[in-house]
């Protein structure tokens, strides 16, 4: 089975690497493949473990599916100054505020 993996940067260095799926399964690399070695040998190990105590053994979380869609309310005042920004560009205010949050992102 393939579980998502999350890989988190240390400030001092290296990583620090998780399962969410298997509660307490985590690991640590100085590099990025150190930490996707270490994490595979753990997550080995937590399924053994599990195995062997008559423990469940979660199955992987499936993705979550985004629908591109979302709803937010703003201020009045900025809801205006992206409409007139947007109109100056010459683009409608969704493509303005998509353009917008794709640099940020």
């Amino acid at each position: 089975m393939i579980y998502p993996i999350s890989f988190y940067p240390e400030p001092e260095g290296g990583y620090t690497v998780m399962i969410k799926d298997l509660p307490g399964c985590m690991s640590v690399g100085e590099t990025l493949s150190e930490a996707m070695e270490n994490i595979q040998e753990a997550r080995e190990l937590w399924i053994e473990t599990a195995y062997e105590c008559g423990d469940e053994i979660p199955l992987p979380a499936t993705e979550v599916e985004y629908s591109g869609n979302l709803s937010l309310q703003i201020p009045k005042s900025l809801h205006r100054s992206l409409a007139e920004k947007a109109e100056r560009e010459g683009v409608s205010i969704e493509r303005y505020i998509l353009t917008l949050l794709t640099k940020a992102g």
